[in-house]
């Protein structure tokens, strides 16, 4: 967990938000028992979380994918291939929406925009060292000679609206 107090609060701020929006059948489903909070979302988001997430396309349907996610400093963090058509959406449309399903048990989504960045920005060096934690034990080192090769994009959703449910 690389989140500051400072961090945490502003989560919990729009975690408590995005509720006092919420429809009355959502608030219905995530009662005050089975939302998380900041300091649960941060210690339950550890490493790659796999994501589901949906980019507008050009004529405007939403669609979906599986993307690694990495939660750090309180926001989803995601990469991809300079020639790949989720980049292109983002470009063009950076409005997102991702969710982490593990299961019934546990739900995290997020409504935002994409913020894109590269390899010149500080935050990659983060996400690109967190990639590495996850995929180097099981790839080897050729992962990160691959990571380099391929010079991806990497985009932080800045989040609108964020909901949890847990139900443990």
């Amino acid at each position: 967990m690389d989140e500051t107090a400072a961090e945490r609060a502003e989560l919990q701020r729009l975690l408590d938000r995005s509720m006092a929006a919420a429809g009355p059948h959502l608030r219905d489903i995530i009662t005050d028992e089975r939302r998380l909070t900041a300091d649960e979302v941060c210690e339950r988001l550890q490493g790659m979380v796999l994501l589901t997430m949906a980019t507008v396309t050009s004529d405007g349907r939403p669609i979906g994918a599986p993307i690694d996610g990495y939660f750090l400093h309180g926001r989803f963090h995601v990469s991809t291939g300079p020639d790949s058509v989720r980049l292109r959406h983002l470009q063009s449309r950076p409005a997102v929406t991702a969710t982490h399903l593990p299961g019934e048990q546990l739900a995290v989504t997020v409504h935002g925009r994409a913020e894109l960045y590269d390899g010149t920005d500080p935050a990659w060096v983060r996400l690109r060292q967190a990639m590495l934690d996850h995929y180097v034990p099981t790839q080897g080192p050729q992962f990160a000679e691959w990571l380099d090769s391929i010079a991806p994009v990497a985009a932080v959703i800045v989040p609108d609206k964020m909901f949890t449910f847990a139900m443990d």
